[in-house]
């Protein structure tokens, strides 16, 4: 490890499960103190544990991000401990560890709907109206949004996430152009389907096995294959990069 974000702060939302552990251990590992903000309190203790033990700074903080309240509870928690929030990873959803229906568009019942776009486009608006003021304070900030391959190139059977993740492209875009004046980077990854389950059944190692064919690079995808873009566009080798979504899917879906 190179150190590239040592000294830096870094919020992962999400970050108790699955991508969004790897995320934080990729961040911790290069150096940033991690700050773990997930609605699974004992998932995030775990993983604050198990970085500190491995000699990071880390803590836990037990965050709803569709809750106003708690999005500035985290935000200042954060400051409390660390300082500073120099990098915000908003990756909480719900999809895998909170499970969606996967139904045709006029099959899915509206509450599902709402409740999809509250978790996944408002609590991406949330986290960052809660962090942003901070950055503003620093006149730096990098911000990372996670939106899906699915918003490019559509996916049948479950049109709620892919119209929240389709959301987090115009949001990326949108705020980068309000807080760039401020310092603050705004970027997007664009997933393909990825292995994230931490206990897949037989149907899950399908699905994700199933997604190979459409790819130039001919293998399942890993948590650990969005790390290094991560890291990058947390780093100061992204400092002139913002408004832009890398789509990292061993190209399934190129643009």
């Amino acid at each position: 490890m190179n150190g590239r974000v040592a000294g830096r702060v870094a919020v992962v939302t999400g970050g108790g499960h699955g991508i969004g552990k790897a995320y934080a251990r990729a961040l911790a590992q290069e150096g940033a103190s991690v700050v773990i903000a997930e609605i699974d309190g004992d998932a995030a203790k775990t993983v604050a544990d198990v970085l500190v033990q491995e000699g990071a700074k880390a803590i836990a903080v037990k965050t709803d991000v569709s809750d106003w309240a708690s999005a500035q509870a985290m935000a200042a928690r954060a400051v409390e401990a660390f300082g500073r929030i120099d990098i915000l990873v908003n990756n909480a959803a719900i999809f895998a560890t909170v499970p969606m229906s996967r139904a045709p568009f006029d099959q899915i019942d509206p509450t599902e709907w709402d409740r999809m776009m509250t978790v996944n486009l408002k609590g991406t608006w949330l986290a960052c109206r809660a962090v942003v003021p901070q950055m503003r304070k620093q006149r730096y900030g990098k911000i990372i949004n996670i939106s899906s391959g699915t918003a490019l190139k559509g996916s049948a059977s479950r049109i709620h996430y892919v119209t929240s993740k389709a959301g987090i492209l115009g949001f990326t875009r949108t705020l980068a152009r309000e807080v760039g004046g401020d310092g603050i980077c705004v970027n997007c990854i664009a997933p393909g389907s990825t292995l994230s389950e931490e206990n897949p059944d037989e149907d899950v190692l399908k699905m994700r096995n199933a997604a190979v064919s459409d790819r130039a690079l001919r293998r399942v995808q890993k948590p650990e294959d969005l790390v290094g873009t991560i890291l990058y566009l947390a780093s100061s080798d992204s400092d002139f990069v913002t408004g832009q979504t890398l789509v990292v899917d061993g190209g399934s879906c190129m643009h």
